[in-house]
């Protein structure tokens, strides 16, 4: 089959527009012989227990599913009755980015709360964490936090001990969306369970797709106690993957040995590459701080247009001009230096 792209170009909208890792597609490939049990019941998914726990603690227990939604609208149904309401960042994924997923498909109510960098604290917990026995009000039950959030922003362990110790002294279970937990891990240099297990996390939504595999993310439920019927609410929300060991092979090749750390320190160098070239070009004006795979600059508008035409990137606030680039497992140095020396020309063009 001849391929309809140029595997040559790159962008920097997000890292979703990577292709898959080489050594994923050979594990893949290995997979592939024969028969096996489908619907999870398969020795790939079976050995894909151990290989989590190896990170997260022998009470972890993973989940495949498709996508990320799905990860996080079963994490937080299995974690809530019918009653009760998630508290989350308002620039949260699941309330800015999922389709109205939670809500519409989990029937999950949300108590965001406005947050300077993405990051909720035990005292912006507290605006939404009241109303408890008020039957007016959708009864708090969950915290949700991302890290790295969607500001490219990250929680140490200590934060996220504090916001766990916090939320269960009110009787609140937390949950993490960990679409970008490997790079958050990579960029503090600790163990993913430093972030998640160890701090006092119940629920994590681990992310895959974002740093190599070719689909498939994990609802993994580190605390036994905090989330039940998972293994039907995946299948409720049309999750069940019936060949589901070429999504648990996946998971073992990224796991296994460092292929995640490898993968996300590359994305994490090449943000901070891309930072520092910016230091020397005039007219952008970065607006938050680098600490993962993102950058956030204010560009004026016709520039980012322009620049948009030569590389594909979001804008992140139509008000304020503030668009984001990302950087993949798969971003080069010479992608990024082709990146800045573009826009550094379309910076120089004279305005209209």
């Amino acid at each position: 089959m001849i391929p309809r792209h140029d595997p040559r170009l790159r962008a920097f909208a997000s890292d979703n527009y990577a292709g898959v890792h080489p050594e994923i597609l050979q594990a893949i490939a290995a997979a592939n012989g024969g028969h096996q049990i489908p619907y999870g019941d398969d020795v790939y998914t079976e050995a894909l227990q151990e290989v989590f726990q190896r990170h997260f603690g022998a009470r972890a227990r993973a989940w495949p599913v498709f996508n990320g939604t799905a990860a996080n609208v079963v994490s937080l149904r299995s974690m809530t009755a019918q009653w009760e309401a998630v508290i989350c960042a308002e620039s949260a994924h699941i309330n800015t980015d999922e389709g109205g997923a939670p809500e519409v498909v989990g029937g999950i109510k949300l108590l965001t709360v406005p947050t300077p960098d993405g990051k909720l604290t035990p005292e912006l917990i507290d605006r939404q964490a009241w109303g408890f026995g008020d039957v007016h009000r959708a009864q708090p039950k969950v915290v949700s936090i991302s890290n790295s959030t969607e500001l490219g922003t990250l929680y140490t362990p200590g934060e996220v001990a504090a916001i766990c110790a916090h939320a269960h002294e009110l009787g609140l279970l937390v949950h993490v969306d960990g679409s970008r937990l490997t790079n958050a891990a990579a960029a503090l240099d600790v163990p993913m369970r430093a972030l998640t297990t160890d701090a006092g996390v119940d629920v994590l939504s681990f992310g895959g797709t974002k740093i190599g595999l070719l689909y498939g993310e994990a609802v993994v439920v580190l605390n036994p106690d905090a989330a039940t019927g998972v293994e039907y609410l995946r299948k409720t929300f049309m999750q069940l993957s019936s060949k589901m060991r070429f999504v648990s092979v996946q998971f073992e090749a990224l796991l296994s040995g460092d292929l995640w750390l490898r993968n996300a320190r590359r994305a994490n160098a090449m943000a901070r590459r891309l930072a520092d070239a910016l230091r020397d070009i005039p007219g952008v004006r970065p607006v938050r701080p680098v600490e993962a795979n993102a950058v956030f600059v204010v560009l004026p508008v016709e520039v980012a247009e322009r620049l948009r035409k030569r590389y594909r990137f979001y804008t992140w606030n139509e008000a304020t001009g503030e668009v984001r680039w990302m950087c993949a497992f798969d971003t080069a140095e010479e992608d990024v230096d082709a990146f800045a020396a573009a826009l550094a020309e379309e910076l120089a063009e004279p305005s209209p």
